[in-house]
């Protein structure tokens, strides 16, 4: 299993909302952790896009519902010209869809505005350290399959978590004492059922499921 990558010593946040008091209250938040700093602050995705290469940030807390460029494109765009830059989803919406789309774009967590008092902290440290964040309030709607292929087999799941959890396939077909190619067919069988891309996607499925430990 690959070890955990460490946050860096003092993380550096930009916050990206259009409403002046709850970036405000997001910086205090932030501010207040000795091993936090706020660097820059933007009001829509474009000026974020425009901003980030020069305050250089670790984390990017993101709204969804922004002016000029949404959310969802913006974190899309930010991960392809700063791929090291990791970006927290910060939105009013609860929705499965939501969710989805966001971490499709390439955030790394997703924490609701009601609970962002007592989350935010915990989820800037958690990806900038290299995991991911779900608030608990949506995590629980993505356990489900999201692609209508019925229940992974009971081996299926097992290559997966085994996936998640780092494991090179020529270990995983040791281990499980399958062919390469076996394997390879558990792991596209189970990806298909889940509409699972990539390894990222593994992950943070085996998060959602409770097979790995987020924090």
């Amino acid at each position: 299993m690959n070890p955990q990558e460490s946050a860096p010593a003092t993380v550096r946040v930009f916050l990206v909302d259009d409403h002046p008091i709850v970036r405000s209250g997001l910086k205090a938040l932030v501010d207040a952790e000795p091993d936090m700093k706020v660097v820059g602050e933007a009001a829509d995705g474009l000026t974020a896009l425009e901003a980030v290469a020069s305050a250089q940030p670790d984390v990017v807390v993101m709204d969804l519902s922004l002016p000029k460029l949404g959310g969802a494109e913006a974190t899309e765009r930010l991960k392809a010209e700063n791929p090291a830059v990791r970006v927290l989803a910060l939105t009013a919406h609860e929705e499965r869809g939501y969710v989805q789309l966001l971490l499709k774009a390439g955030a790394s967590g997703y924490v609701l505005k009601r609970t962002a008092a007592d989350d935010l902290v915990r989820a800037i440290r958690a990806i900038a350290g290299g995991g991911i964040y779900l608030d608990p309030a949506v995590a629980g709607h993505l356990v489900a399959p999201t692609a209508g292929s019925g229940q992974l087999s009971e081996r299926e799941a097992e290559v997966l978590r085994l996936i998640a959890e780092g494991h090179a396939m020529k270990e995983i077909a040791s281990q499980l004492e399958i062919s390469t190619r076996t394997l390879e067919t558990y792991r596209a069988r189970a990806m298909e059922k889940l509409a699972l891309k990539t390894r990222a996607d593994v992950v943070r499925y085996a998060l959602q499921r409770g097979w790995l430990k987020s924090g």
